[in-house]
């Protein structure tokens, strides 16, 4: 049963961790910022750039911090179970 609680809490703490985390990546003036929950709390944009190319650039950035906190949130996992 202590083991059950023992494992409640590494959740716990995980998932604390997890929500603390933020990435923050960058193109050409274009700025994201997104949380271990993979929400995105900041995105700048460059108003030099045209639409299509901060479109194209946006979503590069996207998928680029989804790539890092993946990462991370593995690394984290990981270091748990060990």
């Amino acid at each position: 049963m202590f083991d059950k609680l023992k494992q409640i809490n590494q959740l716990r703490q995980l998932q604390n961790q997890i929500k603390q985390q933020r990435v923050e990546v960058e193109k050409n003036g274009i700025r994201l910022v997104m949380t271990g929950e993979f929400e995105v709390v900041e995105i700048s944009l460059n108003p030099e750039l045209d639409a299509k190319t901060q479109e194209k650039l946006l979503m590069q950035l996207l998928n680029e911090a989804r790539t890092k906190i993946q990462t991370i949130l593995a690394k984290n996992f990981a270091g748990q179970l060990f």
